[in-house]
C-alpha cells in the first residue's frame, strides 16, 4: 500500500498530548489537559489549565502554522484592536507524532454566529477596523513578493477549476447560472495593484470570538500572508446582514474591484466547504449556505 503524505492524519488523544506537553515542557506538567470541541478541521485543541492552549496540526496542511504564528503574532497583537492567540512555545515532534505543535495564550470567548452580530452596525466597524490595522501593519516589514513562500497568497484564478466543478455538483441546490456569472465577474475583476499589505487568510465567524455578545478576540492564523486583501472580505458574507455589510465596507473604504473579488472568494470557499462537509455537518452545511447565498446578494 502507498503512503499518501497529504492524507496522513496521525492519530491524536489526551495521552498523546500530555505525553508531550510533560516531556517537553515539565513546568506545566502539573496543570490538566481538556479536550476542545468542537474543534476546527485543522489542528486537535486542548486547553492547558486556565491559560493555556496546546494545538497539534491533524494533516500535512496545517503544519506550518506554528512557526508561522510564533513569528509574526507577538508583533501584530500591540497593533490590533481585538486580541489574537500569541503564542509561547512551539513543540518539536514526539512519541510518534511527526509535526511541530504550538501552546499559545487562551483567549475566553464563544465563536460569533450570525444571531449575536450579524445585524450590529458596531461589529461591522470593528470588523473593519481589526482589517484596516491588520492591513496597516509594519508594511516595511512584508517581505517581498515571493521571497516567502509560506506568507504569498494564492490568486483567485487558482481556485477556478475547483469551482466551476462545485459549481456543476450544487446545481439544482443553488443558482448555478447565477453563481457562473458572479464567478466569471470576480476573475475578470481588475486585480489588486497597490502595494501588497497582509491579511488574515481564513477570516470566518469560527475564527471569530466574542464576550458578551461582542466581538473580542481573532484566531487561527494559518492563513496568514501578504498580498491581496480580498479573500478577507469573506467575513461579510458568512456572518454580517446586507445593512451590516454596507457599513463594514463603507468603514474599510473597498474598492469595486476589491469588492467583488471577495465575492468571488466567499463563493469559492463556501462552495468548497459545501461540497465537502455538508453531507455529514448539518452545521457546516448551513454555514455554508448562508455564505453561498449572501454572495449572490452582494
Amino acid at each position: 500500500m502507498s503512503f499518501n503524505a497529504e492524507r496522513y492524519s496521525p492519530h491524536i488523544d489526551g495521552e498523546l498530548v500530555r505525553a508531550l506537553v510533560d516531556s517537553q515542557f515539565p513546568q506545566w506538567a502539573d496543570l490538566p489537559l481538556k479536550l476542545l470541541e468542537p474543534a476546527g478541521s485543522d489542528h486537535v485543541i486542548h486547553r492547558l489549565g486556565d491559560e493555556l492552549s496546546v494545538r497539534l496540526p491533524r494533516h500535512p496542511g496545517a503544519i506550518g502554522q506554528a512557526a508561522k504564528e510564533l513569528e509574526w503574532l507577538p508583533r501584530l497583537a500591540p497593533r490590533l484592536p481585538l486580541a489574537v492567540p500569541v503564542p509561547v512555545a512551539v513543540g518539536a515532534p514526539g512519541f510518534g507524532y511527526p509535526w511541530p505543535w504550538a501552546v499559545t495564550r487562551w483567549l475566553d470567548g464563544e465563536v460569533a454566529t450570525v444571531a449575536q452580530v450579524g445585524e450590529s452596525a458596531a461589529a461591522a466597524r470593528e470588523l473593519a477596523r481589526f482589517l484596516g490595522a491588520l492591513q496597516r501593519f509594519a508594511p516595511e516589514e512584508i517581505p517581498a513578493a515571493g521571497a516567502r513562500a509560506e506568507l504569498t497568497g494564492e490568486p483567485l484564478s487558482a481556485r477556478d477549476r475547483a469551482t466551476r466543478a462545485a459549481i456543476a455538483e450544487v446545481d439544482g441546490v443553488f443558482d448555478a447560472a447565477a453563481m457562473s456569472a458572479l464567478w466569471d465577474a470576480a476573475l475578470g475583476a481588475p486585480g489588486w495593484e497597490r502595494a501588497p499589505v497582509w491579511f488574515h487568510g481564513d477570516f470566518h465567524t469560527g475564527n471569530l470570538l466574542t464576550v458578551d455578545g461582542r466581538l473580542s478576540a481573532v484566531i487561527d492564523f494559518g492563513g496568514l500572508g501578504v498580498g491581496d486583501p480580498a479573500p478577507d472580505l469573506m467575513i461579510a458574507y458568512t456572518l454580517l446582514s446586507p445593512a451590516a455589510r454596507a457599513v463594514f465596507r463603507e468603514e474599510l473604504a473597498v474598492d469595486d474591484a476589491t469588492w467583488l473579488r471577495g465575492r468571488g472568494w466567499a463563493l469559492a470557499t463556501g462552495l468548497n466547504a459545501y461540497t465537502y462537509y455538508a453531507a455529514v455537518s448539518p452545521r457546516i452545511a448551513a454555514q455554508t449556505t448562508r455564505q453561498i447565498t449572501q454572495a449572490l446578494i452582494g
